[in-house]
């Protein structure tokens, strides 16, 4: 069983502590965390990781014993540095005394090349060598579709943020074969093998229904998810934008058919169907909500 705490609330503060309340992760005790956020552009979220939401889970991971914390991405969608800079991360990093990388400044040494076996990439992939050091990787991720063919953006999708567009010195492009091939889908799960993760936060008080990653059809969720299996927050989070009414790449099938998904469970990424979520809520306006989400889930 994975449990996914569902928050029903417009408060993403609020919203993460109580998630991670419910939840319950257990100690990061002396451990050095590598916060992954969703920094893929610095469009207003859903495009992006909403401050207030890393801040707070800066600030939690902290209280639950993390002796160190390092924040890192890749911007698929300009600059890294400059998408820093606009989301105000150096003015939180040096408030909060958080590390910050920008992995396109990485040189050769800092990426790992991974082979998943059967994996769809033709040469495996290059992985961001100070998360996989960590002690622990952390996700935050955004509710929303993606329009260039990965269908949706939740927790399998943010780690495409860990792999490099080109290691220095090496020609191949790892990102042109990811966005050219017909196996995309495939390939974004199989990205996940390299790691697990030691927490998932999905800031869902905003959404984008159509259109993202950068920008599309915004509507107001409100709702924080949290939990340790990215399979188990991936299908809510279908579930969820299946119904606030979506697009028909993301409606149609069952949701342990999405290709993201399927590929994450035939590599036993987590969870293998709806009925080994646990959705976990503390007072009547989550519950009411989770019951209607697990309507859509146990629909398939």
């Amino acid at each position: 069983m994975a449990r996914v705490a569902l928050v029903k609330t417009t408060d993403r503060v609020g919203g993460v502590n109580r998630a991670l309340e419910l939840l319950n992760p257990g100690s990061f005790q002396g451990k050095h965390l590598f916060l992954k956020p969703n920094l893929n552009s610095a469009d207003p979220p859903p495009g992006s990781t909403h401050m207030d939401t890393l801040r707070t889970l800066i600030q939690a991971l902290r209280s639950l014993g993390a002796s160190r914390i390092t924040v890192g991405d890749r911007s698929g969608m300009g600059d890294t540095r400059a998408v820093m800079h606009r989301k105000g991360l150096f003015r939180l990093a040096e408030e909060l005394g958080f590390d910050l990388v920008v992995f396109n400044e990485l040189d050769a040494d800092g990426w790992e090349r991974v082979q998943v076996p059967g994996s769809h990439w033709q040469q495996g992939f290059a992985f961001a060598r100070p998360a996989l050091e960590a002690d622990g990787i952390v996700l935050a991720c955004c509710l929303k579709t993606h329009r260039f063919g990965g269908h949706f953006t939740l927790s399998l999708k943010n780690s495409v943020g860990l792999v490099a567009a080109q290691v220095p010195g090496e020609g191949y492009q790892y990102m042109k074969e990811l966005h050219r091939s017909p196996y995309q889908r495939l390939m974004i799960a199989e990205i996940n093998a390299a790691y697990r993760p030691a927490l998932v936060v999905l800031d869902g008080v905003e959404a984008f229904v159509e259109g993202g990653p950068d920008q599309g059809k915004r509507v107001q969720a409100g709702i924080v998810l949290a939990s340790t299996d990215r399979v188990a927050v991936d299908a809510v989070g279908v579930a969820l934008l299946r119904h606030l009414g979506t697009t028909p790449e993301v409606s149609q099938g069952p949701i342990f058919g999405q290709e993201q998904i399927a590929r994450a469970v035939e590599l036993g990424l987590g969870v293998g169907s709806p009925e080994q979520i646990e959705l976990v809520t503390g007072d009547e306006e989550s519950a009411a909500y989770a019951a209607q989400v697990r309507s859509i889930l146990d629909r398939g």
